[in-house]
């Protein structure tokens, strides 16, 4: 490899994920070269050692492209005063470093290692700006040498960054001695970015760190399928396959978490009747026995309420809301005053806000609070518009301080209301369940409102069915389509494929449901476009750029996938202008994108759709509007984000657009479920698109046999 000494003279390229980067580089023989590579954020004036070779990029030319690279601090008095100058250094400006190194000239680099007391010599610099440099330098320091390290075993600067911001001064001492602790402590480094850098480090493949590391990865990806728990056997075998270690020695790992609590074991029985043990990270099983034992103590306390006419009081509300309500909804009307503990569940319209209006209007009369809620920001803001009462978040509801990962809202301090109603809590998963219950005041009547057939939530549990299934809370199931829904082919559309039946196929144009039959997968993808680009807009007058269309596929890959979707509709609908590109995504001004991981500072989660409005190139930086609230986004927190031209099935879940394109293909087997394409199809209020094969379709309509999720809870519930 050629070896070369210079500067940085001009960064022309950066990625934040990967520091893949390409810079104007002047070397010690004055020659201006560009050079390519993975880098920590460079400097302008930045001083490099670089090892690496020559190659001709053909459509830009030779680069040097590094292999291996040193940062060396400057040493010239031009190249200081331009490194301090860079913004590198916190609390240094181009002035400032114009005066230090005037002061100091060559010895710059020395005086604020060694001697930064001596800063204060300079004018400027007072104790406070002093301390600041100190802070800002040592952790520049610090960060460089780590991102160094990291490079060899594949970390992008990205993550040696979060690794830094999680240890600060203890990173090395953190890596040497156990390095698997970075994926319990560092979100986005999993076991087998962690296990890299052990086994390069020399660590046993049999260490038990390295075991218990596995099985906490293995009860985490389960979690991330919807599971509480891990069968002890299903452990073992990942174990023994993934890691080629003996059963004595996995057993040895599982029995040193038990002791250590950091898992539960609990036996329980399978449906053939044997018995199998369970293994639970602690915080869900305390939730999952915390959530049973609320819900059995509301199915079995009396009714506080004062006796009144009920049939009077909904006929008065019938009269005040202008509506005639149907058996089934005066039924759940009825029933939500004499039980503390009530499900209303039912498909698209069947009425179930109507009966939260009702409910709401209901307990006002009786002098009642009423608290509303849903899991997500755009299902409690629907909820307040068609109420016109507040709604929450539930992370709102309970107070939650992100900071300090800490619900104030809890058994100490419970939630101030007489009734309190969770719209879509189908999408509620376990633990935010637990959260909810330990607010819960002695005296609340709880009502859970959501369609029991669509998917589950993204997070562990399955918490409408289970608790439906096990028989211990009155359940009102909502049956009767109203006959302006039944005017909707959406509506009837849905049903039908939820009942098992195959789709009505419209024959006129102006029909609110669209079925193009094709096999042919880029015939669909053509089909695809055509739709969002052209036929959308122009049927419902709207920008395509518009985040009330949508594309909801069932899977990633492949032509008419998720990902490629995605960039081809970037492409076409807004293709010019500045971006910042973060690994193999491109985010410009007008971009549609979607939040993937809950955000609880921002109060942004899961599934958000929003628009790029604003981009700083120099800072990495993008603004957002979500549902005209404008959010920031720096450079470290872009992984958070994804494009959302096309999402997924389970992305979509408590969304509403105005039009969905729905593409749906034999090649999309795994996937054809029918609580998916039920799903997709309810997520549509205007127009929906199905493009793809009647056999494809009548696959998804007949399986109704989705994964089964890991839970106790039900069989909590009957035993208990």
């Amino acid at each position: 490899m050629i070896e070369m000494k210079g500067e940085v003279e001009r960064i022309i390229f950066f990625d934040l994920e990967s520091g893949y980067t390409v810079a104007e580089f002047l070397t010690e023989e004055n020659e201006l070269i560009t050079i390519v590579g993975n880098f920590h954020p460079l400097s302008v004036g930045e001083t490099l050692k670089v090892a690496g070779e020559w190659e001709i990029n053909p459509r830009f030319g030779t680069q040097f492209k590094v292999k291996n690279f040193i940062p060396i601090l400057p040493s010239s008095v031009r190249g200081i005063e331009r490194y301090l100058s860079s913004g590198l250094v916190k609390g240094i400006g181009p002035v400032l470093a114009r005066r230090i190194v005037k002061k100091f000239g060559e010895e710059t680099i020395k005086i604020i290692d060694e001697k930064p007391e001596k800063l204060l010599e300079v004018s400027g610099i007072g104790a406070q700006k002093m301390e600041e440099i100190i802070d800002s330098w040592k952790r520049n320091k610090e960060v460089r040498e780590l991102i160094i390290f990291l490079q060899q075993y594949g970390v992008s600067t990205n993550l040696a960054l979060k690794i830094y911001n999680r240890y600060r001064s203890n990173c090395f001492k953190i890596l040497k001695t156990n390095p698997y602790q970075l994926s319990y402590d560092v979100w986005g480094i999993g076991f087998k970015t962690a296990d890299q850098i052990a086994m390069k480090l020399g660590i046993s493949p049999d260490s038990i760190e390295r075991l218990k590391a596995f099985i906490i990865y293995i009860l985490n990806q389960d979690i991330a399928q919807g599971n509480v728990f891990s069968s002890i056997e299903e452990i073992k075998k990942k174990c023994e396959k993934e890691l080629g270690v003996n059963t004595e020695r996995i057993e040895e790992a599982i029995e040193e978490l038990n002791k250590n609590g950091k898992i539960i074991i609990e036996e329980y029985r399978l449906e053939n009747g044997e018995n199998n043990k369970a293994i639970f990270l602690p915080y869900l099983y305390q939730a999952e026995r915390k959530v049973t034992q609320v819900i059995l103590d509301l199915a079995s306390s009396p009714v506080l309420l004062p006796p009144f006419d009920i049939q009077k009081a909904i006929l008065e509300i019938e009269e005040e809301m202008g509506i005639r309500l149907t058996g089934e909804q005066k039924m759940a009307i009825e029933k939500s005053l004499q039980y503390r503990i009530l499900i209303i569940t039912g498909g698209p319209g069947t009425g179930k806000t109507t009966i939260i209006k009702a409910i709401v209007e209901l307990y006002k009369k009786l002098g009642r609070k009423c608290l509303l809620s849903a899991p997500t920001g755009r299902a409690s803001k629907r909820l307040s518009e068609a109420t016109h009462h507040e709604a929450k978040t539930i992370h709102r509801l309970l107070e939650y301080n992100p900071q300090q990962n800490y619900f104030r809202r809890n058994e100490a301090n419970p939630l101030d209301g007489d009734i309190l109603i969770i719209d879509e809590f189908s999408m509620v998963d376990l633990p935010l369940m637990y959260h909810l219950v330990k607010a819960l005041p002695k005296w609340i009547h709880l009502i859970l409102v959501g369609d029991k057939d669509q998917l589950p939530s993204v997070g562990p549990g399955n918490l409408l069915k289970d608790i439906i299934d096990s028989g211990k809370v009155e359940t009102v199931e909502l049956n009767e389509i109203f006959r302006q829904a039944k005017q909707s082919l959406i509506v009837v559309n849905a049903h039908r494929v939820n009942k098992g039946k195959y789709i009505i196929i419209p024959k006129y144009r102006n029909s609110d449901f669209c079925f193009i039959e094709e096999e042919n997968e880029r015939n669909v993808f053509e089909y695809i476009l055509k739709f969002y680009t052209k036929e959308i807009p122009y049927r419902l007058n709207i920008h395509p750029l518009s985040t009330k269309i949508q594309v909801i596929s069932p899977m990633y890959k492949g032509l008419v996938g998720v990902d490629n979707l995605n960039q081809e509709l970037q492409r076409i609908l807004n293709p010019g202008g500045d971006s910042i590109q973060v690994g193999t995504r491109k985010y410009k001004v007008n971009d549609k994108v979607m939040q993937i991981k809950n955000n609880y500072e921002k109060e942004v989660f899961n599934g958000d759709v929003g628009k790029i409005v604003e981009l700083d190139k120099e800072n990495l930086s993008l603004l957002i509007e979500f549902d005209e609230r404008r959010i920031l986004y720096q450079k470290e927190e872009l992984d958070e984000i994804t494009l959302a031209y096309a999402i997924s099935v389970h992305k979509s879940q408590g969304s509403e657009y105005d039009a969905v394109i729905i593409p749906i293909l034999f090649q999309h087997y795994i996937m054809l479920q029918r609580n998916l394409f039920y799903t997709a199809l309810t997520r549509a209020r205007k127009f929906v698109a199905v493009i793809g094969s009647k056999r494809a379709i009548y696959i998804a309509i007949k399986n109704d046999t989705p994964l089964k999720r890991n839970s106790l809870l039900k069989e909590r519930l009957i035993s208990t």
